[in-house]
């Protein structure tokens, strides 16, 4: 049906009229992208049947990856791209009077995550698929994802976000895999034939139901699955409970991702959701296991279980689970196979996200779960009393359960033969710091494998005018070998590339600029410098900087008249967690920065401020390709990794960052010279946390443009806010400004010159951007999948 134009025109207008009942004078664009998904569903449906087929009959070992977030995004547009036949739609559908553009704008952004580990996980799939490899994704369809943001005066508001309002053309709901999960309830302990057997009664069940999604790789005929659970009442009741409060209580578990959980009610979801999404997929993983091979003695060597973080790890004691209570196994054969088959990722240092679950909570709603932790703990500390002993405080450090929480990074080293982190630096401040323990105890456990985002989506298909530039250059390899992008580095210097290279960038800022004023009504200068930073509201990712350095620079402009800069525009897009009260404040205040900087004459010409409302994969897809400066700005040492910062650089944005996460793998790639690098470097701040010295007061009483900035806060500078920034102002001098804002604040703004130097001479400027996108293909996820298929999952393409 995507044969020629008219081919696809006349099965278009047959299906529509099939699919929506109506004629196509009457029909809408919704009813077009409707009929368009079903068309490319149906295109590769006897694909997607014959990678799964293929997989069995060859008996390959596969992965299955489990995240409680996939952050795909819109898939029409990438999945026309993957199939190769976008072109042909898109002519087709103009014959028709209908724009693909409006088309791909009617999808819903299906927004199961909150930032970088979601859609880290939506890139791994499409190389997946790419390159052949049998692997597959397991996560929660949540009903209302993450939330939409709105703001209302400044301030952000939480509204339900609606993805599946119209359904979802993608997916397949699969009844007959249901999978029964079971909550509360007791453990009865009995002996039969001299082993001790272990049954989950008086259980609250609850059905998790599958909804199977198709990932369609880039130029092949491999379709792998993207399996999302849903949470439904079981057929039986529990009689204990009222049927409307279950009801409303089983169907919350797939409602929203990461429910507040500053309460035990919202802790007991969270980690009800988590126990869903495991026990779900391991007992649609045996069960497929099982059809094949009878029995699970062999399972390792036919699957690879990889834990997205720690929101999956109850997969290590739930797989126990399977095979000590259903298999029958002895614990050490049960524990051999389990720890061959698991390996996790770790995705920060930050205390507070590796997370521990309160004993009192974890063990009445998951009984046997908990029993089986206990066991793991139990032989855990054994074995490390054997090789350290009388060391006390090394165990009572390592314990997976100690002082009345269960700790789930530690369960996950100890329960799977692969932790990898997710940047060299990161990797290496787990091993030196934060699991060093950990690190001395298996050293053969650790391993770095460096994130990469698929080029695919965030240079192929977002930014198709550089894609024609560089295919015009090298050619098209590098859209199947993305590390081919190197040999644009030659032309870094000619000066009809670089021409080329800045129209394209005019052209997409150009594009960026209309967005801004259709949804902010605020025109802003197309041959500014777009200096952007969006990502997830946190404190460590400092927002706040910038917006400091934003206060500094409209002051100078204020009340220096002999002081200019090149136009500078500004650009934010942040999502702040509902609970994360100091990041709603950082919001508030780049808007309260931007209305008064983007209103007085004196400086708007200069200086514009741009926040975008609920930032989003489709919104980045606009957002990257427009922009001259990548702020990656993080405090260094908590950043893990970041990818942001790579599809900037991919896009042909300059690093303006710290030497955190994968930004001093940028560094090593590009040159230094090609970024903007400044403030204190990993070793530098972990030295503070250790033995102290930093004392943000110092940095305020000794710099006046800080002190100007941060008593702007709270002296009456905007005067509708009243107190509201008083906890900001706090955190900086009260709290001793945990995250190094002050301390690096000079730094930064030495930096910010360094870009408008860099930017005021375009042959220099161009130059650091080519070189930039040139050295990109490293970064790109096939390179990183391509590791972890060989060094982590032992797995091969399927051909």
């Amino acid at each position: 049906m995507f044969t020629d134009k008219e081919t696809f025109k006349q099965a278009f207008l047959i299906r529509l009229e099939t699919l929506c009942g109506k004629q196509f004078e009457e029909s809408t664009t919704r009813d077009h992208y409707y009929v368009l998904g079903h068309m490319v569903r149906e295109h590769i449906s006897r694909h997607w049947i014959a990678t799964n087929e293929r997989n069995r009959a060859q008996k390959r070992k596969q992965v299955y990856y489990l995240s409680i977030e996939f952050l795909l995004g819109r898939l029409l547009g990438s999945n026309l791209l993957n199939l190769g036949v976008r072109q042909v739609v898109e002519e087709g559908l103009r014959d028709l009077g209908i724009r693909l553009e409006d088309v791909e704008e009617s999808e819903a952004d299906a927004g199961l995550g909150n930032g970088g580990l979601g859609r880290l996980a939506a890139c791994f799939l499409d190389s997946l698929a790419t390159l052949n490899l049998p692997g597959h994704g397991h996560g929660i369809r949540y009903k209302h994802g993450l939330f939409d943001q709105k703001i209302v005066d400044g301030y952000q508001v939480e509204l339900p976000e609606q993805w599946l309002r119209h359904g979802n053309v993608w997916e397949i709901r699969k009844e007959e895999l249901a999978v029964e999960v079971n909550f509360w309830g007791k453990v009865e302990v009995s002996e039969q034939n001299g082993r001790l057997v272990f049954r989950h009664i008086d259980s609250e069940k609850v059905m998790a139901v599958p909804y199977d999604m198709p990932v369609i790789g880039y130029g092949t005929n491999t379709v792998n699955t993207l399996r999302l659970w849903n949470a439904e009442p079981a057929k039986t009741f529990p009689l204990h409970k009222d049927v409307m409060q279950y009801k409303r209580e089983t169907e919350a578990i797939s409602e929203f991702l990461y429910p507040d959980d500053a309460h035990d009610e919202g802790k007991i979801l969270r980690l009800k959701q988590q126990y869903f999404l495991v026990a779900a997929s391991l007992g649609s993983i045996v069960r497929a296991h099982r059809l094949q091979h009878g029995n699970l003695h062999q399972l390792h060597e036919y699957v690879a279980i990889h834990v997205n973080d720690t929101h999956p790890v109850l997969a290590i004691p739930e797989l126990m689970r399977i095979l000590l209570d259903e298999e029958g196994m002895s614990w050490e054969e049960a524990w051999h196979i389990t720890t061959h088959t698991i390996a996790y990722t770790n995705h920060t240092t930050l205390s507070e996200a590796l997370e521990k679950w309160p004993i009192h909570l974890f063990q009445p709603l998951l009984p046997r779960i908990y029993m089986i932790v206990e066991e793991i703990n139990e032989r855990f500390c054994r074995e490390l009393w054997e090789r350290y002993p009388g060391d006390w405080g090394r165990i009572e450090q390592m314990a997976i359960i100690a002082h009345g929480v269960v700790k789930m990074a530690h369960l996950a080293i100890a329960g799977s033969h692969s932790v990898n982190g997710v940047a060299k630096l990161h990797t290496e401040i787990l091993k030196q710091r934060e699991m060093r323990l950990f690190y001395e105890w298996a050293p053969h456990k650790f391993n770095n494998k460096t994130n990469g985002v698929t080029h695919r989506r965030w240079l192929l298909k977002a930014n198709p005018e550089l894609s024609a530039l560089i295919t015009d250059t090298i050619g098209s390899r590098w859209i199947h070998e993305p590390e081919t992008l190197i040999e644009l580095k030659p032309h870094a210097s000619d000066p009809a590339f670089q021409q080329a290279l800045s129209a394209v960038k005019q052209q997409r800022k150009g594009k960026l600029a209309a967005r801004i004023y259709e949804k902010t009504g605020i025109r802003v200068d197309e041959s500014s410098i777009f200096d952007v930073q969006v990502k997830r509201l946190h404190a460590y990712k400092r927002q706040l900087l910038n917006v400091l350095h934003i206060m500094y620079l409209y002051n100078r402009l204020k009340e220096d008249p002999h002081f200019s800069i090149y136009p500078r525009t500004f650009i934010f897009g942040a999502k702040a967690s509902p609970g994360y009260y100091y990041a709603k404040r950082i919001i508030k205040l780049i808007h309260s920065v931007a209305d008064k900087v983007n209103n007085d004459k004196q400086t708007n010409e200069q200086l514009k401020v741009i926040f975008l409302e609920n930032y989003r994969v489709s919104l980045a897809e606009e957002i990257f390709p427009a922009a001259d400066v990548s702020e990656q700005i993080s405090t260094a040492s908590k950043e893990a990794s970041g990818t942001g910062n790579m599809k900037f650089m991919m896009n042909g944005a300059l690093t303006l960052g710290t030497l955190d996460g994968a930004n001093v793998e940028i560094a090593e790639a590009v040159g230094k010279e090609n970024m903007f690098l400044f403030g204190l470097t990993a070793e530098e701040v972990l030295n503070y946390y250790e033995h102290g010295g930093y004392r943000a007061h110092e940095y305020y009483h000794h710099d006046k443009r800080i002190k100007q900035v941060v008593d702007q806060l709270v002296n009456g500078f905007f005067p509708d806010v009243a107190d509201y920034f008083e906890p900001i102002y706090d955190s900086l001098l009260t709290q001793n400004d945990e995250y190094f804002v002050l301390r690096d604040f000079a730094a930064y703004t030495e930096a910010h010159e360094r870009v408008e130097a860099a930017y005021r001479d375009p042959a220099r400027w161009w130059y650091m951007s080519a070189v930039n996108i040139a050295h990109s293909g490293y970064f790109a996820s096939d390179r990183t999948i391509a590791e972890y298929a060989v060094d982590i999952w032992g797995i091969s393409p399927s051909m």
